[in-house]
């Protein structure tokens, strides 16, 4: 009877200590939902790092502290930033992160995730401000945009990581010229393209004038080769011409003069001539021989 009293009077007390304690909002049972995670504190000492589910603590000695293990968004204002080549930037960029180690986070920001979002914006800022600086105002805007993110990504995880804190994402979300800075920035883009203009037309004039002086220099040996040729045909006509001259000269001699003769007449003789030689001039030997022959 005795023991059974002491039961029930021990029992009781477990049952009045667990009601006052869920009374305080200090209950023995710890709910950890998805998305969560609980860190579980004895006297100020972390026991444990409860998983979604059901875990116990003890009431009026544990202490649980709630802690968010979704991605969360921390979002920086706007800022002037000076690229590589001395042009002002107005940038804003977004961080997600979330909180991977409880423990080291909470002995980095003890009970204040404010103070967790300031390091976060401060460390991102610096890492936004290097990286940026250390390419150009065309890189940043186009060429290497991907690049430039991953780098401050990967920058601000590691500066971060000892903190409990993981880095999923940097990105910017907008790229502006600061508005005194943009006639100077426009100024200097419309010099540039005209300075670029300039050379390409150069090395164009210059390309057109090697390609006027390779078509001239061919033009004149296509024009050379072809009165070589001229020349050499009219020098192989020539001489056939001589050989058939010579070959009807030797076949007959009278007969060969009298051709030639009457081929001059017919170029130096006509009804507009008048010719002032002497009758016995070997050019008119062989009218004379037609005259003769008419006369008798």
């Amino acid at each position: 009877m005795r023991r059974l009293i002491l039961f029930l009077l021990i029992a009781g007390g477990l049952f009045v200590g667990i009601v006052a304690a869920g009374n305080l909002g200090i209950p023995p049972a710890v709910i950890t939902r998805e998305g969560e995670q609980n860190l579980i504190l004895r006297f100020s000492q972390v026991q444990r790092v409860t998983e979604p589910g059901l875990s116990w603590a003890i009431p009026f000695v544990d202490e649980v502290r709630p802690y968010d293990s979704r991605w969360l968004y921390n979002s920086t204002d706007a800022r002037d930033i000076q690229t590589k080549d001395g042009e002002q930037l107005r940038i804003d960029n977004y961080t997600v992160w979330r909180i991977d180690d409880p423990r080291a986070f909470l002995e980095a920001f003890p009970g204040q995730l404010h103070a967790a979002e300031q390091r976060i914006d401060r460390v991102v800022r610096d890492s936004v401000r290097e990286v940026i600086g250390r390419h150009t105002l065309a890189e940043v805007l186009k060429d290497q945009r991907v690049a430039i993110m991953e780098s401050i990504t990967k920058k601000s995880r590691d500066a971060l990581a000892d903190f409990g804190i993981e880095v999923q994402d940097v990105r910017i979300n907008r790229t502006e010229l600061p508005a005194r800075a943009e006639d100077s920035v426009y100024a200097r883009m419309a010099t540039e393209r005209e300075r670029l203009a300039k050379k390409n037309r150069a090395r164009g004039e210059e390309q057109a004038r090697g390609i006027r002086a390779a078509a001239d220099r061919e033009a004149r040996v296509i024009v050379a080769n072809a009165r070589r040729d001229a020349e050499i045909t009219r020098g192989e006509g020539d001489a056939e011409a001589a050989r058939i001259y010579a070959e009807a000269y030797d076949a007959d001699r009278d007969f060969y003069g009298f051709v030639r003769s009457l081929e001059a007449y017919r170029k130096t003789i006509d009804d507009k001539t008048t010719m002032m030689l002497s009758p016995h001039a070997e050019f008119f030997r062989y009218l004379e021989g037609a005259g003769a022959k008419e006369t008798r």
